[in-house]
């Protein structure tokens, strides 16, 4: 989209703010028109807007009132920022729920999305002291660590580290990792899903996360921590996962849980797996 793309109007007073006896900042003016050229359609999902000093011209503004203003959006999930290239539309969040044994790629087919895996770089490590805490490891235990970096629709939305228990796979380094590994898990060395413990928290993005993610360094990320276990109720591995936050919602509905398995650990029994 041309900065010629857009023709700003000022929008009307909400309820609110004319029930408050107030009229609306310039940041909520800018908010409110661009809300509604998202929800008409007239900015779609994927769809770039004009630059941040073309906006400022636009709207006879500074730019840090629209960066307020474009923040403000970002943090309710209708736009998002990649890293050198500018403010996008956000497209519809995806539902995402723990309690569902499915693998990535299907999820993302089950909601008419497109998924593709990268493989960023995989080796044999040692578990760290916060992988033996959520593991229950001792330390120096071998791990074979996949990191890898997932698409929906072309779009970089997670950035996956994967933490085997490196004595339940051999030879894990000529495997197809850029596959489900839980078929792979499945097929090469027999081991199916069984419970998992999950810790969801915000952080931040640094590094080669926030590089994967093409975010800037520090921006604001949801970290999802999942410790695996198979039927048996035996240790298989640990996903740390950063997603961006406007890529989904977490929804867990605990009536689709199973009641526990012999032997199977406390945690939750459902997950959505690699």
């Amino acid at each position: 989209m041309t900065d010629r793309d857009v023709t700003v109007r000022e929008p009307r007073l909400s309820e609110q703010l004319v029930a408050e006896g107030r009229s609306p900042s310039k940041c909520e003016q800018i908010c409110q028109t661009l809300r509604r050229y998202i929800g008409s359609g007239q900015l779609g999902a994927g769809q770039q807007l004009p630059a941040e000093r073309a906006l400022s011209e636009r709207f006879a503004t500074t730019r840090i009132t629209i960066k307020e203003a474009l923040s403000s959006l970002e943090a309710d999930g209708l736009i998002y920022r990649a890293e050198r290239r500018g403010w996008f539309v956000a497209p519809p969040r995806l539902t995402y729920d723990p309690a569902i044994h499915t693998h990535f790629h299907q999820w993302i087919g089950e909601q008419q999305r497109t998924a593709e895996t990268r493989v960023l770089a995989h080796g044999s490590d040692l578990a760290s002291s916060e992988l033996c805490r959520w593991m229950g490891l001792d330390p120096f235990t071998p791990l074979y660590e996949i990191r890898r970096q997932r698409l929906i629709d072309g779009r970089p939305v997670l950035h996956v580290s994967h933490h085997l228990l490196a004595s339940r796979f051999p030879d894990i380094a000529s495997a197809p990792l850029a596959s489900s590994l839980t078929e792979l898990y499945r097929q090469r060395y027999g081991i199916g899903q069984g419970g998992a413990s999950l810790e969801i928290i915000p952080s931040a993005a640094r590094g080669a996360i926030a590089r994967a993610l093409n975010l800037a360094e520090g921006s604001a990320v949801l970290r999802l921590v999942r410790v695996n276990y198979d039927e048996t109720g035996a240790l298989v591995d640990c996903d740390v996962e950063h997603w961006r936050p406007d890529a989904i919602r977490i929804c867990l509905d605990t009536r689709a849980l199973s009641p526990m398995g012999a032997g199977v650990p406390a945690q939750s029994q459902g997950k959505i797996r690699a």
